[in-house]
């Protein structure tokens, strides 16, 4: 038994010094460093207090969640509002396994809760502890995918070294019969091996994921989004396709590479807009939304949790075929007969080289492909951004 373990139970009066910690404490501070998504619920089970944590679950603000019933957010909202309720009666906590919960835009995501009855100045509240399945799935398969592009990149690396050596061989062998042909017009033959020899060797550095190292500065997460529109907007040429802007204009700069986020962004931008422009896609109009927001509190690996950039690339295009699935970060994996496989597993090393995360979410009517980014407390100089909002999707 500790220290605290042998006051508590002799039943001693806290020392001189444990009081003023305690008149110290601020428990909404605590609150809102908890890493786990805290409800706080009034006798008639409305929101009084959220903490940031939940507001990443919930995906609103505190603001938006005070006030609501708890049942406008749980899926199963009668079965479960019967049961808090008939825990704060008999005040006992219980907790629930594999609940649904309600999020905008129509989602639901499983959670496990606890619910614990609180005696607050004789007003009986229910804490509601949330702990997302999902996030827990994703940090698996985030895991799972670095592993895996690891594993793939070393295969990659010592097939590129045995296919480039032969093709280097190949291309001067192709310079030098240029060279001695004696009819000009045969020449055709070699420019068609070179350009060959260099097309498979652009192919294979793009396989093995041939990237400059990390040129880190400080950078406005806007002038990388504004980068990529621009890029894509000169693309896009009557494809009868809009993209619109949804910025955050308080989001703080970011220590980062901003050509291979750049490179990052585009690619996802890229698939977008290569699935709004399918010819078996059939819309009025094609939208692609750039949105940026700052993130509290988000989940980088198991054990790190940090403030982040979030920045959204979100379409109205028919959705990833289920088929492909949890696969579609895996080189070599497309839903089109013409491409590659590569942008997305590109992309993917690109924001773990950032040590951030790449998500997604799709249906058919809306794709949302999510990089968070993790930045260090704001420093003076931050800039604001290009645009506000111009549109939801």
């Amino acid at each position: 038994m500790g220290p605290a373990s042998r006051l508590a139970s002799s039943g001693s009066p806290p020392r001189v010094g444990q009081q003023a910690v305690q008149r110290r404490i601020d428990y909404r501070r605590l609150l809102d460093g908890l890493s786990t998504a805290v409800l706080l619920l009034d006798g008639d089970l409305r929101i009084c207090l959220v903490n940031p944590a939940a507001e990443s679950l919930l995906g609103m603000s505190s603001r938006q969640a005070v006030g609501l019933c708890v049942d406008e957010l749980l899926a199963d909202g009668g079965e479960d509002v019967a049961a808090i309720t008939q825990a704060l009666a008999k005040r006992n906590g219980y907790t629930k396994r594999r609940s649904r919960l309600g999020l905008p835009h129509g989602k639901i995501t499983e959670l496990d809760y606890t619910v614990t009855p609180i005696d607050c100045e004789g007003e009986l509240l229910a804490l509601l502890e949330m702990n997302s399945l999902e996030h827990s799935q994703r940090i698996d398969r985030d895991q799972l995918l670095s592993s895996t592009r690891t594993t793939t990149r070393e295969l990659l690396r010592g097939l590129a070294h045995e296919i480039k050596n032969p093709l280097g061989g190949l291309r001067g062998a192709a310079q030098l019969l240029e060279r001695e042909l004696p009819d000009a017009g045969l020449a055709e033959y070699t420019s068609v091996i070179i350009s060959e020899a260099d097309r498979l060797r652009n192919l294979v550095e793009r396989l093995t994921g041939h990237r400059k190292t990390l040129e880190r500065r400080h950078v406005n997460i806007h002038e990388v989004v504004e980068r990529v529109r621009n890029l894509v907007e000169a693309e896009l040429d009557g494809q009868g396709i809009r993209l619109v802007r949804d910025y955050d204009p308080s989001i703080p700069t970011l220590l980062a590479d901003p050509e291979q986020l750049i490179q990052a962004l585009l690619n996802i931008a890229r698939n977008a807009v290569q699935s709004l422009s399918s010819p078996v896609v059939h819309h009025d109009l094609g939208k692609i939304v750039l949105r940026t927001r700052a993130t509290r509190n988000v989940a980088f690996g198991q054990h790190s949790r940090h403030p982040a950039i979030s920045v959204e690339v979100i379409d109205n295009g028919p959705g990833i075929p289920e088929r492909l699935g949890e696969s579609i970060l895996f080189p070599m994996v497309t839903g089109r007969a013409e491409g590659m496989g590569l942008g997305l597993p590109i992309a993917h090393a690109i924001v773990s080289e950032h040590h951030g995360l790449l998500e997604y979410e799709s249906e058919p009517g809306r794709t949302c492909f999510r990089l968070l980014l993790p930045y260090q407390m704001p420093y003076h100089g931050a800039t604001a951004a290009p645009e506000q909002t111009e549109g939801e999707p």
